[in-house]
C-alpha cells in the first residue's frame, strides 16, 4: 500500500477559505489512478435497467427538495445526464457566492425518462448525503442501485456549512426528521393520481447514507441519542486515538442545552433520547456513519439487518466511532461489518472526471484516496450494498449467497458478518 499522508476533512475550513478565493476556481483535468484495477465482482457491474432521474419539491413551510433515482424504459429521446455537480452547501455569510462547486462527478441517467412499470413497484432506498453535501455527490449509487430494481429518494437536507458551525449540533435533530417527511410524500404520491403511481413500494424501505447520512441512516433504524455516553466517550478519548476529536466533540459538547430545546425535550430530557424513526424501515446500510452519538445503549434498540461499512484510516468519521461500534452494539440477529483498509473519508462519493483549482492548489483529498482506486472500491461497495439489498427487500437467495463471509475474501477487504 502507498504511504499516506493523515489529512483532516476539509469541510468548514474548506469553506471558509472558498468564501475569499472563489473567483479563482477554474477546471482543471483528472489524471487517471496509476496501477491496474481488479475486475468489479458479481454486482459490482451496473445492473440491467436503464436508470431514469427526476427532482421533486416537497412543498410545506420549509420545503424540502428530493432527487430520485429509477428503472426506466422508453429512453430514446429522452436527456442523459452526463455530469453531476460535487458540492459542498454553504449557508451565512459563506454563502454570498453561492454553493461551493468541488468538482464534476460522472453521471449515466436519463432525465424525466419513463418508468419501467412492468416489473414494479419497486423497494425504496433513502439515500441520506454527508453533512452540507448533494444527493448528486451520490449519484453513482443512486444509478447502482436503480439499475437492480430499486427506486432511490435522496433529499437535500436543510443545511449548510457556515462560520458559525451549528450546522454540526442543528443537522442531528433536523436530519431524521427529514426522513419522515420523505416517507410521508411517498405514501401521497404512490395513491392513483399521484406523481410515483404504481413505481415504488413505501412498505418496503431501506435507509442508507454516508457520513452524518450514516448518522442518519442509523437514527433511522430506531438509534437512540445517549449525549452523557458521548460526552464520555469524549473525554476519554486521546487526540492519538481520534485526531479529529475536537471537531467532532466540541460543536456537541458545548450545544448541548441548544439541542435539547430544537429537539423539544424539556428542562429534564431523559438519558436516550426518543427513537426518530418509521416503523416501515426494514434494513439500513450506514457508510462511514457517526455512531457515537448513539453508542451502546442508543444502537441496542436497533433490531432490522445492518450493513456497516468505513475506512479504516478514515479522520472524518474514524472506523472506532463509526462501523465498529454500530456493528458490536447494535442487537440486529443478521450484521455485517466492512472495514476497507487505508480508506479514507470522502471515498464513497462520486468519481471526479475533473475538478477546481483553488489558488493552485487542486482539491485532490475530495478526488482521491491516496491507498485505493475509487473506481474499484465504488465496484466492491456496489455489490456489497448491491447483494444486501437485493437478500434483505427481495429475498433474493443468490444474493444472500454472496453476503456469507466464506466467499467475501477481496483484498484490502476486512469482513464480518453474524446471521449470513
Amino acid at each position: 500500500m502507498l504511504k499516506r499522508k493523515r489529512w483532516l476533512i476539509p469541510g468548514i475550513a474548506l469553506a471558509i477559505a472558498a468564501i475569499v478565493i472563489l473567483f479563482l476556481f477554474q477546471e482543471v483535468a483528472v489524471a487517471e489512478h496509476p496501477g491496474s484495477r481488479p475486475e468489479a465482482p458479481t454486482y459490482g457491474v451496473r445492473g440491467p435497467y436503464p436508470v431514469g432521474i427526476r427532482n421533486f419539491v416537497i412543498e410545506g413551510e420549509s420545503p424540502l427538495e428530493i432527487t430520485i433515482w429509477y428503472p426506466a424504459e422508453n429512453t430514446a429521446g429522452y436527456e442523459m445526464v452526463a455530469m453531476y455537480p460535487f458540492v459542498f452547501k454553504t449557508s451565512g455569510i459563506l454563502n454570498v457566492f453561492g454553493h461551493l462547486r468541488i468538482a464534476k462527478l460522472a453521471a449515466q441517467a436519463i432525465r424525466n425518462a419513463p418508468f419501467a412499470l412492468s416489473e414494479s413497484p419497486y423497494p425504496v432506498v433513502v439515500l441520506s448525503p454527508g453533512l452540507g453535501m448533494t444527493a448528486s455527490n451520490y449519484g453513482w449509487l443512486a444509478e447502482h442501485l436503480a439499475s437492480y430494481g430499486f427506486a432511490v429518494v435522496s433529499p437535500e437536507h436543510h443545511e449548510g456549512l457556515s462560520l458559525e458551525m451549528d450546522v454540526f449540533w442543528r443537522a442531528p435533530i433536523a436530519r431524521p426528521q427529514d426522513i419522515l417527511t420523505v416517507f410521508d410524500f411517498l405514501d401521497e404520491q404512490v395513491e392513483p393520481g399521484g406523481k410515483l403511481e404504481n413505481l415504488l413500494d413505501p412498505q418496503l424501505v431501506a435507509v442508507m447514507g454516508h457520513s452524518y447520512g450514516g448518522y442518519t441512516t442509523l437514527a433511522a433504524g430506531g438509534a437512540q441519542i445517549d449525549l452523557d455516553s458521548f460526552k464520555k466517550l469524549c473525554e476519554e478519548t486521546t487526540d492519538e486515538q481520534v485526531p479529529n476529536r475536537d471537531l467532532l466533540c466540541n460543536p456537541i459538547a458545548s450545544h448541548e442545552a441548544d439541542m435539547v430545546a430544537l429537539a423539544g425535550l424539556g428542562p429534564n430530557p431523559p438519558k436516550l433520547w426518543p427513537a426518530w424513526a418509521d416503523p416501515r424501515v426494514d434494513a439500513i446500510v450506514p457508510l462511514a456513519g457517526d455512531a457515537y452519538l448513539f453508542n451502546q445503549a442508543g444502537l441496542a434498540p436497533i433490531t432490522i439487518p445492518v450493513m456497516a461499512m468505513g475506512g479504516m484510516q478514515d479522520t472524518g468519521t474514524p472506523f472506532v466511532w463509526g462501523a465498529q461500534p454500530t456493528y458490536e452494539y447494535v442487537s440486529s440477529p443478521r450484521k455485517i461489518k466492512i472495514g476497507f483498509q487505508g480508506a479514507e473519508h470522502m471515498i464513497f462519493a462520486g468519481t471526479c472526471q475533473s475538478t477546481s483549482r483553488l489558488a493552485g492548489m487542486t482539491i485532490e483529498q475530495l478526488c482521491y484516496d491516496e491507498v485505493w482506486d475509487r473506481e474499484h472500491f465504488h465496484a466492491l461497495v456496489g455489490h456489497f450494498t448491491t447483494a444486501f439489498l437485493l437478500a434483505e427487500l427481495k429475498q433474493d437467495r443468490d444474493a444472500t449467497a454472496m453476503l456469507a463471509p466464506e466467499v467475501n475474501t477481496f483484498p484490502g477487504v476486512e469482513y464480518q458478518a453474524e446471521g449470513y
